[in-house]
């Protein structure tokens, strides 16, 4: 255990809706410890809204506290700008928590996330939320998706290598053979 805590914390931030999935590394496996969903209050000003979400994300890095904190990268094109914007309020909420839990933060773009799990930079959200299922040992991906997101971006976080370019997992990243066979075969279908 790390100075700060034990826990991987992804975090898929949104102003409504925050996911949010806890997994803990023990050897050499991963294990799920818990996930859920922050909710603000739509009617409330921005402020209080952004408030509402750092209380919040505060108690869940109390409760677990965290070795890392991982969001999703930002990237430079929006279809919607204004929901950007606004997401980018939730992401500096999450850096503040973060901040002040003592943990750092690690930010990775979705293709890499999709990569590392599935092997694919463009896999669909369904395979993404399999793979997220395969790796511990539930029977279905969950739900809702921003809870799924927020799970895979901590398992993401755990892989040793997030290089995976092809299907052959357990020889590119050094994952335990048993966990790199799920993965090759959650990938395969």
């Amino acid at each position: 255990m790390s100075a700060r805590g034990e826990f991987i914390v992804g975090i898929d931030p949104g102003l409504k809706v925050t996911g949010y999935g806890v997994v803990r590394k023990v050897g050499g496996g991963i294990s799920l410890v818990e996930g859920g969903l922050l909710r603000t209050d739509l009617g409330a000003p921005l402020e209080e809204r952004l408030r509402q979400l750092h209380s919040q994300l505060a108690q869940v890095l109390a409760g677990f506290p965290p070795e890392t904190v991982v969001v999703e990268d930002l990237y430079s094109q929006y279809a919607h700008p204004r929901t950007a914007i606004l997401m980018g309020h939730a992401r500096g909420v999450v850096y503040l928590a973060a901040a002040e839990a003592g943990a750092p933060v690690a930010a990775y773009p979705p293709a890499l996330v999709k990569r590392s799990l599935t092997g694919n930079g463009r896999a669909p959200k369904a395979q993404v939320g399999r793979m997220v299922a395969q790796l511990l040992h539930l029977g279905e991906p969950p739900r809702p998706e921003d809870v799924t997101d927020a799970l895979a971006l901590a398992l993401c976080h755990c892989v040793p290598s997030r290089q995976k370019a092809s299907r052959r997992v357990g020889r590119r990243t050094g994952l335990p053979p048993e966990l790199a066979q799920r993965v090759e075969d959650a990938v395969r279908g």
